[in-house]
């Protein structure tokens, strides 16, 4: 599978860059997805990342890139069950090699920014529900960068 989302921001990148992963904004952009959702993580290149939500359920990844005001990129392990790291369930193999990629190129006074999914394989109910809540998540990032 692979998906493409854009969105313009009327904000410069290193705006939209620290209303992406802040710590107080991330919550706040990717509730459409999950209320309650977390990134664990230093945000250094290498590291891992436990995408959680109040449950602690969620994805793990680790950071393959990242420049900073212009590309992340995650890729994706397994995932996190009842606060355990799972890779070997059917489950965690779907999304294990997956890549969340986000790229910010500057247009003007304002921010291109580009999701890009590749290799996801979750059952359909979860992607149809995935591609309905990324238009709501970019939205919302829209929002909090521009104000």
């Amino acid at each position: 599978m692979k998906e493409q989302f854009k969105i313009t921001i009327n904000a410069p990148r290193k705006k939209v860059w620290e209303a992406l992963w802040g710590e107080t904004t991330y919550p706040k952009w990717t509730a459409p997805f999950c209320e309650g959702s977390k990134a664990i993580t230093d945000w250094q290149e290498g590291s891992k990342v436990l995408f959680t939500d109040r449950e602690d359920r969620g994805m793990i990844s680790i950071i393959a890139r990242n420049i900073p005001y212009e590309h992340m990129s995650f890729k994706m392990l397994g995932e996190l069950v009842n606060g355990v790291e799972d890779f070997t369930s059917e489950n965690a193999k779907k999304i294990a090699g997956a890549f969340e990629n986000y790229t910010l190129t500057p247009d003007g006074n304002k921010t291109l920014l580009v999701v890009d999914l590749n290799g996801l394989n979750m059952d359909k109910g979860i992607m149809d529900y995935l591609m309905q809540s990324w238009p709501k998540a970019l939205d919302a990032l829209k929002e909090i960068a521009e104000k």
